[in-house]
Formats: structure tokens, C-alpha cells, sequence
């Protein structure tokens, strides 16, 4: 008997759908990667056991056809090229020279056993450079510049400088921002969208920020100078950058280096691999950090050390670890080291001329550094080093 029969009066139960919860909504299924144990991504192979935080937030971060991109290039540009194309540097990875997979809408994952373009995306920044140690990087060794130049400041010590060691520091020193400057915004800066993958991009960008950093840096202490010592020409360095004998064979480079046509990969080279050992820590550390002390000068020495520092412990070390497996490529080493070795031939000359034009600064202060030559014969050897670890030969015009 049913409960209406046995109770006339009990409501009738309507025949209306349950709801059923099956699990299948967004969210709910379980994947390998979705714990909260699991925070890594699996769809690159990290260089050592374990990836970094460095690799998650740069590795082929930027889409690719040439990997992942499965689409085609989503945008490009007016004369029909997409995204970022290799020819954009003369120099080539293993892989450049396949083909790129035949891809479109509506083909899905189509899966591709060989990628083109494999090499260039074997490089990691040895740095392991992101937003967040960039920023972290570059405000510290600001807070420790203005602790030092403060500290200088209130104990007097800027009255402690020679007269000729002023006129130098307003002149030369002051003369330096303006390399540091450009080699920042006109070699690194407009060169960082035409490499071919976001390591890279993101390498460029931070040797940039580090240059223009070390420019204002000199900029704010040029300041702080005139503002400190009596008679200190603040303005002294236009004339200096302009005029001065001295400054137009590396300005002649630098300007040079901000003209190279089409080959991003060029204008690094010859930015990091000649141009700093020959002239800038040959003018850096050889001449400048080794007169101040003796100029009564303890405080250049730490704004130029932190220079110093951005190229030996950070920009260098990316350099070679970004061509130095080119050399050594299993499809194209040949055809990279001639390369290079021709950038070599042409810009090791122009680099020594220009380094020999700054014979003269050698002689101003009254305390005066190592002999020139002796300087010059120690940047000609950091410079043959810097070769060797880029498994290329030392080029014959060294010999100059």
C-alpha cells in the first residue's frame, strides 16, 4: 500500500529531475600538476636536475611555432614576417635550417618529431635574471652608492682631492656616462626584441638596466661633485665628450657599435666581447680605480667598481654562456666561428686605435696609475681570455 492510499491527504511527490553532481566541472578533475605540491612547468627540460624559479618565468615563456605555437604566428609584421625571425643575426643554432611545421587553424596539435630551431633555445642565463632579482639587483647596489657617497659627503673627504684629480674627474669620468648611456639604450636596448627567444631577450634586457643604471649613477655623483667641491664644473664632461682628442676614437666605437645593421647578435658581441675589455675596464679599472687612491679619492673607485662589477660578474657571464655554445654548435660551429672571427678582424682594430687615443688621461693626475702600456698589455690579455672561453683563436691584430 502506498503512502497516498494508506493517507488521502499527503501531498503527491512530483516527478522532477535531481541534480547529480558527476565532478565535471571546470576545476574538478585532477591532473598530475594540479597539487599544491606541484608548482613546477613540465613542458620545457629544465638545463640541471631540478628547474629554477628563473626558467619557469622565462623559458619559452614567449609563444613559438618553431616549439609550441600551434596556430602559426599570431601577429607579424607589414612586409608579411611573423613573430621573431632568425635571420635577425647571421649567427645560427642547431635546428635553424629545418623547416618550420606546415600549421593552421583547425589542425590541432599536429605533433612534430624534430623542431626546428632546438639551439637557440638550449641558453640560460647564467645570471638567472627576472623582473624580481633585476629590481632587487639594481636598488641594492643603489643604496649602497648613496650609503657611500653620504658617508663621504659628511666626513669632508672631497676636500681631500688634488687639484688635477678634480679637473679629471669632472672631465673623464664625468665623459663616461655618456658610453654607458648609449651602450645601454641605443646597443642593448634596441636589440632586445630581435632575439629569438625570451632567455635572450630577457639577458638583453637586464645588461641594458645595468648600463643605464651605472649612467645615472655617474650622473647623480657628477651632481653630488658640484654641489660638494668648490669649483667642480659639473658641465665640464660635454666638453670633454665632444672636444676632447682623447674621447673621439671610443666614441668613435661606441657610435659605430649603435649602427650595426640587422644582426642583434653583432652588436652584443662587439659590444661585451670587445669594446668593454678593450676600452671600458681598461678605462675603468686600469686607469681610474688605480689613480684615486692616491689622488686623495676613496670614494670613485666605489661608483666605478659597481660598473666594474655589472660587466665582470654579470654581463660577461652571459655573453659566453650565450655564444660560446654557438662555437661549439653540433650543426653550425664552423659557420659561427668564421663569423665571429670576422667580427673580430673588424672591430679589435677600431677597439685598440680608440684605446691608444686615451694614452694621454694616463699622464693627468697628479698620482699617476701603472704605465699605460703596462695597462693596455692587461686588458689585451683579459680580452685573449675572454677568446678562449669562447673557444675562438685570439685575432692577430692584438698584436698591434
Amino acid at each position: 500500500m502506498t503512502t497516498t492510499e494508506s493517507n488521502p491527504s499527503a501531498p503527491t511527490e512530483r516527478s522532477v529531475p535531481k541534480p547529480v553532481f558527476t565532478d565535471a566541472e571546470a576545476g574538478a578533475k585532477e591532473f598530475p600538476d594540479s597539487s599544491p605540491a606541484a608548482r613546477r612547468y613540465n613542458y620545457f627540460k629544465p638545463a640541471k636536475r631540478k628547474q629554477t624559479h628563473y626558467e619557469d618565468v622565462t623559458v619559452e615563456v614567449q609563444p613559438d611555432p618553431r616549439h609550441y605555437l600551434t596556430q602559426g604566428w599570431i601577429y607579424g609584421f607589414a612586409n608579411g614576417e611573423g613573430g621573431y625571425p632568425l635571420h635577425w643575426t647571421k649567427l645560427k643554432a642547431w635546428g635553424v635550417d629545418n623547416p618550420e611545421p606546415q600549421r593552421g587553424p583547425g589542425t590541432g596539435g599536429m605533433p612534430v618529431k624534430e623542431w626546428p630551431a632546438h639551439g637557440w633555445h638550449e641558453f640560460r642565463d647564467p645570471n638567472e635574471e627576472w623582473e624580481q632579482s633585476l629590481y632587487r639587483y639594481n636598488a641594492n647596489v643603489v643604496r649602497q652608492l648613496t650609503q657611500n657617497v653620504d658617508n663621504a659627503r659628511n666626513s669632508k673627504a672631497f676636500d681631500l682631492w688634488t687639484p688635477n684629480w678634480i679637473r679629471f674627474v669632472e672631465r673623464n669620468v664625468g665623459a663616461w656616462m655618456h658610453i654607458e648611456h648609449i651602450l645601454g639604450l641605443y646597443v642593448f636596448a634596441a636589440n632586445e626584441r630581435s632575439a629569438p627567444t625570451n632567455m635572450h631577450n630577457t639577458a638583453l634586457a637586464a645588461n641594458s638596466t645595468r648600463k643605464i643604471r651605472f649612467a645615472q649613477d655617474l650622473a647623480l655623483y657628477n651632481l653630488t661633485l658640484t654641489e660638494e667641491i668648490d669649483g667642480f664644473d659639473g658641465s665640464a664632461h660635454l666638453e670633454a665628450w665632444n672636444s676632447d682628442s682623447e674621447w673621439q676614437g671610443a666614441r668613435k666605437v661606441c657610435e659605430a657599435l649603435t649602427a650595426v645593421q640587422d644582426d642583434w647578435g653583432e652588436a652584443v658581441f662587439a659590444a661585451n666581447v670587445v669594446f668593454e675589455p678593450l676600452i671600458g675596464e681598461l678605462f675603468r679599472s686600469n686607469l681610474v680605480m688605480q689613480s684615486a687612491a692616491g689622488n686623495g679619492d676613496f670614494v670613485t673607485p666605489t661608483v666605478m667598481g659597481a660598473g666594474e662589477f655589472d660587466y665582470a660578474q654579470r654581463d660577461l657571464r652571459w655573453t659566453i654562456a650565450c655564444f660560446a655554445p654557438l662555437t661549439q654548435d653540433r650543426e653550425f660551429a664552423d659557420h659561427n666561428k668564421g663569423l665571429m672571427q670576422g667580427w673580430l678582424s673588424h672591430w679589435v682594430p677600431q677597439a685598440l686605435e680608440a684605446a691608444r687615443t686615451m694614452q694621454p688621461m694616463w699622464s693627468q693626475p697628479d698620482a699617476k696609475p701603472p704605465r699605460f702600456e703596462d695597462s693596455l698589455d692587461k686588458a689585451k690579455n683579459r680580452f685573449a681570455g675572454i677568446c678562449r672561453d669562447l673557444g675562438l683563436e685570439t685575432p692577430e691584430e692584438l698584436k698591434q
